[in-house]
């Protein structure tokens, strides 16, 4: 077929001129309509004749077609016209899948026309259609595997109109930007087309013709003289390579043929490949054009016409076209060498600089950053290098914390050595010791705790990487000495997106603007888990020492209120005793971490502490035999039940909790006893003996015969330890209801004569009796209690016939036995509790014996030992006695001068209270008044004991109680201290939140000493209290404001609103009136008064507290959730505001006018404390100091000219510290840049500007009243994220020498 019978379908001759010369006029830009008749001969064109006549023209038989088109008297201008006429068609929203083929064909043929040697010549060309017919592609196919994937919803028929718009809340994937509202809307009308599987193969043959089209048009057309087609053309072919998957590994070698690439995104790297030739201009050039549309691909986002670029869901697919990406770039590195190296610095500078926050996005951004330098030269490398180090000194915390993800990977690859490097400036920079000491240590004591935990954490991995050099530098960094606390120690704002040009990114001064409030925006929880788990890999290796420093900081951070935490920090104390399971010290850093968590009142986190138990307790226990050894987890199975039984034993009734949960769950099966008692006979028998105890209890399947020969051995030996015979005789207390009667009563029989030896100690005479209790135990009550009268009785009998013989007789005590005489009476106190009615008069007297004899006779501490706690035994059993022992142990409490009788006194007035609370409760100061003694131990039983019985109410807040412990708050032992707040604000505050606002003002008067007024501080105290818990005075002036800032913190809102009201009412008022006089006392008071008013504490945090932001500091993170909240706080904002601006003219101001009169008069020198207040208050109402106080015109006067002075010198004294930061104060040397000039800095152009780093992260100054500066963004600029100069998409910095 002849070219011109080809052409016939397009009926050029029926073409009016007029039509043709419109589309020309109209440049393509707009699809003009023909006439019905021949439209409707075009429209029935198919694919087979475009496709004829393509093939024709890409005959190489054929002779010129310009020629032949001339020699028939075909317009060239209107086939160009025709051809645009399918071009337009196809490119419309609502094009049929027939005009969308057409239009291909029709492109694919105008590009191919393009490519004949003439096209110029015979004005073919035209750089709008062609850019049209290029970009064809992403109007002809579907473009939902572009843009944002919408939730499948329920199909409906073409009729139901739109679908409505997805909520993006409730993608399972992950959050995605939200895209322009116009996309959206171009998206949802394409979604009423629906294409079948064939449709779309057809469409997707048009697109391969037109790609080759394409191809073949730039292997033969220049671009060299038109830059703006050679942009189209880069951005269509990247946009391309998303097409469709390509299987099988890719070859970016460039074919003779381009029908031999298989896939559209094969074309397209083709296409980039081509597009970088010397054909199409300089290569640096183009090279730099691709490397940026390539940048958004490796950044997996999704770069429109205009807005900020979107992020793209990580899927297997965009993941692949990201990795053929970077080999592409690398290839291109390979192809060009010198060429490419410089543009491949920039492609890296900008993946590091726009990377987000998103640990998946920053993980794939730091392998692509790995793989694209492995192309580098050492000098080049170095080159980046120094610049990656000067990035993470930025201000942005997400470039700081990918500058540590970039380390990591760098880490991994083949050391560089400086003698690869020439250069002796850029040699320094090759070594991973400089990556770690320089980059990743450095990163430690950043500003936010994100980057911190991260760095601490990669640092603690780098010990895991195979490098020997790399371990060793981390070794290095640490000196012996270095404990976890050295190495620890360490608003919203709206953005309006500028795009970033491609070029060199310069880090200037501009950088350290940062955005206020960033660093409290991460997550808090990930933070502490990276510290604890960089310090478990730092002892781990033995980088720091297992010190018991070290060690309890990690415990703590399984006691964090964050629940996360806890579970985190649990998992690193685990993985520390896996890899260092024979230290002692771990093994009671694991038990006090997870068998404490027991009690945690989080489900979670017990859960967590039960799996870890079981998995390193109960997993672990196997039938013993002397002729095996045990394996690395038996091992350490029975070194924490030994623990537990020794070093570690006040864990135990924590350690109970498991078993009780454990037995609901059916754990303790027969194999599992049997296997414990097994264990019995080895020299760990202790452990064994133990976890029988807490399971004896649950478990009614235990072999009694075993037990029982356990119990003959121990009555016969002499070298069972104290805890181990407890635990024996725990075990046949639980099982003694299960036991027949003969076999009871030759236990008992044995327990009898056992305790009458009184040669056990005291630990186990408690629970011999105890354990005597339960064999006696039965149904009927009076049986119980005859078996105990017998017995127990029996044991008085002998203990007071000891105690005449030794107490009552001329020389009894001449020969006393000390040891003898504590343990009789010991047994004494224990067998009265089980049988009461057996303590006669002669028992009393006898034990009140002890304080009658003389004092040479006995001990000198004799009386803790045994005197006041069997006294408190007989006193729980008989109220009488506890009338006439009170004030004895109140006394003791005063004058004791033993430490053990002063604790035991406490513990026994305490219980007391709980049973006879009427009778303790006058005594309750003499116990609170133990918060000051001169012991701690002493300190904290008291506040363990008073918080008990608070909770349980069997003690009120009454008198003194609370001011004593608000004096414990400041002890000087922070352990107190720290107890102390635990005991307020997580025990009792929760059951009382009103406990702290109720005693606020009487803390004002009663730690002032101030008794004048006529309600308050009116209760009565002595003397010694009053001087005990004083804080009068201005030595004590720091310690009561620490209370009053602690109450205040934990007030809400409305509280902080009435208590200034009711301070108003009942402090200033009655000054004001003169109800109380302005002596010296009451100066105090009101001076105190006012400066509580002017704490920062007291002011409401709905005013002061920022508009909270989502985490992160990308936009795109946002929702409408977030966007009501803020409204919502907005709005409660200004309400909140008004009144208590409503409350503050109405009540306070008054009381200022007339207090100012008075002290004016009185030339009180609290009038400075007055005025001071007035300062701090009228912050928040500078513009109505007038207004406010009208009433006192000259007071007004002088606060407007005290506040413009303040506000002068702190903008003097700001400025001052600002400029002493951007210069040479403190910088390393290596990160000044001189900067000749008065001005800015110029910035760089093209390729080669120099990189400048800021100051270092931690001395950058954030205060967000920094003070306006002609070349400094201004306060208002800082509020909106808005710069007031930018160049090539960077803010330029302040580097003026005025600042």
């Amino acid at each position: 077929m002849s070219l011109i019978s080809a052409l016939q379908f397009l009926r050029l001759n029926e073409i009016p001129e007029a039509w043709v010369d419109a589309v020309w006029d109209l440049e393509f830009t707009k699809r003009i309509p023909l006439d019905d008749t021949i439209a409707g001969h075009l429209s029935v064109s198919g694919d087979k004749d475009f496709r004829t006549l393509y093939q024709l023209n890409t005959n190489p038989n054929i002779c010129s077609i310009w020629s032949i088109l001339g020699e028939n008297h075909v317009s060239i201008k209107s086939l160009v016209a025709v051809l645009s006429f399918f071009v337009l068609a196809g490119k419309a929203k609502k094009a049929s899948v027939q005009q969308r083929v057409s239009g291909l064909h029709a492109a694919s043929l105008y590009l191919l026309l393009l490519g004949v040697q003439g096209s110029i010549a015979a004005k073919v060309f035209h750089e709008v259609l062609l850019d049209t017919c290029s970009d064809l592609t992403s109007h002809c196919w579907p473009q939902d595997s572009r843009k944002k994937r919408k939730k499948d919803g329920p199909k409906s028929s073409q009729a139901d109109g739109k679908r409505s718009r997805p909520q993006w809340k409730d993608t399972p994937e992950m959050e995605v930007n939200e895209a322009d509202d116009e996309e959206e809307e171009e998206e949802e009308d394409e979604e009423e087309l629906h294409f079948s599987a064939q449709d779309l193969v057809k469409i997707r043959d048009a697109v391969v013709l037109l790609v080759q089209s394409l191809l073949r048009l730039l292997q033969t057309f220049s671009l060299k003289d038109r830059p703006q087609s050679a942009d189209n053309c880069t951005q269509i072919f990247s946009k391309l390579l998303h097409f469709e998957p390509v299987t099988g590994e890719m070859t970016f070698a460039n074919p003779h043929d381009v029908t031999q690439l298989r896939s559209v995104p094969e074309m397209a790297f083709c296409g980039l490949q081509v597009l970088c030739s010397s054909k199409h201009g300089d290569q640096k050039e183009s090279l730099r054009r691709v490397f940026h549309q390539l940048l958004y691909i490796i950044l997996m986002m999704n770069k429109g016409d205009r807005g900020k670029p979107s992020l793209l869901i990580p899927s297997q697919a965009v993941l692949s076209t990201r990795d053929q990406t970077i080999h592409f770039v690398c290839h291109l590195v390979n192809e060009l060498k010198e060429i490419a190296l410089p543009v491949l610095q920039i492609l890296l500078q900008h993946i590091c600089f726009q990377m987000v926050e998103k640990s998946d996005f920053r993980s794939h951004g730091a392998q692509a950053v790995g793989m694209l330098t492995s192309q580098m030269t050492s000098k080049d490398y170095a080159c980046f290098i120094k610049w990656l180090f000067k990035f993470s000194n930025s201000s942005k915390m997400v470039c700081r914390l990918f500058s540590v993800d970039v380390v990591m990977v760098l880490l991994e690859q083949p050391e560089r050595g400086p003698q690869e490097c020439q250069d002796p400036e850029l040699s320094c920079f090759l070594p991973h010791k400089f990556l770690i000491q320089n980059l990743l240590f450095a990163r430690r004591v950043d500003e936010s705790p994100s980057v911190q935990g991260h760095a601490l954490a990669c640092l603690a991995q780098c010990l895991e990487l195979p490098s020997f050099n790399v371990t060793r530098a981390v070794h290095n960094l640490f000196s012996a000495s270095m404990n976890a606390h050295t190495l620890l120690s360490s608003h919203q704002t709206q953005k309006s997106y500028q795009t970033l040009l491609f070029k060199t990114v310069e880090i200037t001064s501009a950088d350290s603007f940062q955005c206020e409030g960033e660093a409290s925006g991460s997550n808090h929880s990930n933070d502490l888990y990276c510290i604890s788990a960089a310090l478990v890999g730092l002892m781990k290796h033995s980088v720091i020492p297992l010190s018991l420093e070290n060690l309890a900081t990690l415990s703590e951070r399984c006691r964090d209120p964050a629940v996360s935490v806890k579970k985190k920090a649990m998992q690193c104390v685990a993985e520390l005793l896996a890899a260092k399971p024979d230290s002692s010290m771990v093994q009671k850093a694991w038990l006090q971490s997870v068998v404490s968590a027991l009690v945690d009142p989080e489900n979670s986190v017990r859960d967590k502490a039960l799996e870890a138990l079981d998995q390193v307790l109960l997993s672990h226990l196997k039938p013993y035999s002397a002729s095996l050894h045990l394996d690395a987890g038996q091992r350490l199975t029975w070194d924490l039940l030994g623990l537990l039984c020794s070093e570690c034993r006040n864990l135990s009734w924590y350690f109970s909790r498991a078993f009780t949960i454990w037995s609901k769950q059916n754990k303790f099966t027969e194999a599992l006893i049997g296997n414990l008692i097994s264990h019995t006979e080895a020299d760990h028998a202790a452990g064994a003996w133990l976890l029988l105890s807490k399971v004896t209890a649950s478990s009614i399947r235990v072999p009694h015969g075993k037990i029982l020969d356990a119990w003959d051995t121990m009555i016969r030996s002499k070298n069972v330890t104290a805890t181990t015979c407890c635990h024996i005789l725990c075990v046949m207390g639980d099982i003694a209801e299960h036991l027949n009667k003969d076999t009871k009563d030759r236990i008992v029989a044995d327990l009898m004569s056992w305790l009458k030896t009184f040669t056990l100690s005291l630990d186990v005479i408690c629970a011999a009796v105890e354990t005597l209790y339960q064999l006696g135990r039965s149904k009927e009550i009076k049986q119980t209690q005859a078996f105990l009268s017998l017995h127990c009785g029996e044991l008085m009998s002998v203990c007071e016939a000891y105690l005449a013989g030794v107490l009552l007789r001329e020389r009894g005590a001449q020969n006393l036995n000390e040891e003898l005489m504590v343990k009789h009476l010991h047994t004494l106190g224990v067998a009265s509790l089980h049988c009461p009615a057996k303590v006669s008069k002669r028992t009393v007297l006898l034990v009140e014996s002890v304080l009658m004899i003389h004092s040479d006779k006995l001990p000198s501490n004799y009386t803790s030992n045994c005197f006041f706690p069997d006294t408190g035994k007989l006193c729980l059993q008989h109220e009488e006695l506890v009338k006439k022992y009170l004030p004895v142990f109140a006394r003791e409490l005063e004058v004791g001068t033993e430490v053990a009788v002063r604790n035991n006194l406490v513990v026994i007035m305490c219980d007391l209270s709980i049973r006879y609370t009427n009778r303790v409760d006058n005594y309750i100061p003499n116990i609170s008044a133990c918060l000051q003694d001169s012991e701690a131990v002493i300190r904290v039983h008291t506040l363990i004991m008073l918080t008990n019985l608070l909770q349980e109410e069997f003690v009120k807040w009454k008198g003194s109680l609370f001011f004593h412990f608000m004096v414990a708050l400041v002890d000087p032992v922070p352990s107190v201290v720290s107890l102390c707040e635990y005991c307020l604000v997580q025990v009792l505050l929760k059951d009382n939140p009103e406990m702290f606002s109720q005693h606020f003002i009487e803390c004002i008067f009663h730690f002032s000493d101030y008794n004048k007024h006529k309600s308050y501080n009116r209760f009565p105290q002595s003397e010694r209290e009053k001087a005990r818990f004083s804080l009068k005075g201005p030595q004590h002036r720091e310690k009561r404001f620490r209370i009053y800032r602690f109450l205040l913190e934990h007030f809400t809102d409305t509280q902080r609103f009435n208590i200034t009201v009711k301070i108003n009412q009942t402090i200033l008022a009655c000054f004001a009136d003169e109800e109380l006089q302005l002596d010296a006392d009451g100066a105090e008071v009101l001076s105190e008064t006012f400066n509580i008013l002017s704490l920062k504490e007291i002011k409401l945090q709905a005013m002061s507290a920022p508009i909270e932001s989502t985490e992160g500091e990308e936009p795109e993170d946002e929702n409408m959730a977030t966007i009501v909240k803020a409204v919502l706080q907005v709005a409660q904002k200004k309400v909140v505001s008004q009144v208590q601006k409503k409350a503050f003219i109405e009540n306070t101001v008054p009381l200022i006018i007339s207090l100012k009169s008075l002290l004016e008069q009185k030339r009180s020198p609290v009038l400075r404390d007055l005025m001071a207040y007035l300062h701090v208050t009228m912050q928040d109402y500078r513009n109505e100091v007038k207004d406010l106080f009208s009433g006192d015109e000259q007071l007004a006067a002088e606060l407007e000219f005290d506040l413009k002075t303040a506000e002068k010198e702190s903008e003097i004294s700001k400025q001052v510290d600002n400029c002493s930061l951007t210069r040479e104060a403190r910088i390393p040397p290596a990160q000044v840049k001189d900067c000749h000039g008065g001005g800015r800095c110029a910035p760089s152009s093209g390729f080669s500007g120099q990189v400048r780093c800021p100051p270092p992260v931690h001395l950058r100054h954030t205060s967000a009243s920094t003070p306006e500066h002609p070349c400094c963004p201004t306060r208002a600029h800082r509020q909106v994220g808005v710069l007031p100069e930018q160049h090539d998409g960077f803010t330029a910095g302040c580097l003026s020498d005025d600042c």
